[in-house]
């Protein structure tokens, strides 16, 4: 492992950390040498997956409860001792028209995509803060920037991930906090089986690389954001491993 990603002696807790993005994630900051805590809506997945990867251990909460993350927070630092990172990368996916979406479906994925991030970051950033030291990662999607038909829900949330990330990132950055994002385009995940088979294949027709992305190439950008002195002087930034999707 090269310096640049080096995440010796830091500890991390890593959201939506039993499968896909947010497991490839752990996996990748183990293998660098930091100590992990899975957090997931799925107890046993959570433990599961810790142990499968050599995580410090797995907990589980649901991220849009507060007090539920105020537990597991408060668990994660029993544990490891402090947050130095923090990965949002907990989150739902459903597709329909808007016309055709009822209030409840636009309001859970708010609720997780979105809020969950807010929760999560109002209580383990101030820590942060306190010591000086942290670095906020939090997963959106291109979609935030592109839009995407029957997708009207998510990408407003993850558009709000977007402007969370820029915002907070102005608050704390002289704090030591360094807060961005990584859009994702399409990834092969369980996140996407939801998504109808002609939506996925008319995505991938536009994609350059005319391929979904795996969690494994999502993962580097995480380390690097984590990693000092790799990700020293990413303030607010959104970094895009999504196939060409977009091109700012």
């Amino acid at each position: 492992m090269s310096a640049i990603a080096d995440l010796t002696g830091r500890t991390a807790l890593v959201t939506g950390g039993a499968s896909g993005i947010g497991r490839a994630i752990a996996e990748a900051f183990v293998a660098a040498g930091a100590r992990v805590v899975v957090l997931d809506h799925d107890a046993e997945a959570a433990e599961r997956t810790a142990q499968s990867i050599g995580a410090a251990a797995g907990v589980a909460a649901d991220v849009t409860d507060e007090q539920m993350v105020q537990c597991a927070v408060a668990v994660a630092e029993r544990l490891l001792g402090r947050i130095d990172v923090l990965v949002n990368s907990a989150g739902i996916l459903t597709q329909s028209p808007l016309v055709e979406m009822s209030a409840a479906q636009w309001q859970q994925t708010i609720d997780v995509d979105l809020t969950g991030v807010f929760l999560m970051c109002r209580h383990v950033v101030p820590g942060m803060v306190s010591r000086g030291y942290g670095r906020v990662i939090n997963i959106a999607s291109q979609l935030a920037i592109k839009g995407g038909a029957s997708l009207t829900h998510y990408c407003a949330a993850k558009a709000g991930v977007l402007g969370l990330t820029k915002a907070l990132a102005l608050e704390v950055a002289r704090d030591g906090v360094l807060v961005n994002a990584i859009a994702p385009g399409p990834i092969e995940t369980p996140l996407v089986d939801g998504i109808s088979e002609d939506w996925k294949r008319a995505k991938r027709a536009e994609l350059p690389l005319g391929r979904f992305g795996t969690p494994e190439e999502v993962a580097p950008t995480a380390v690097l954001l984590a990693s000092s002195p790799g990700g020293d002087l990413f303030v607010g930034q959104t970094l895009g491993p999504n196939s060409g999707d977009v091109m700012p």
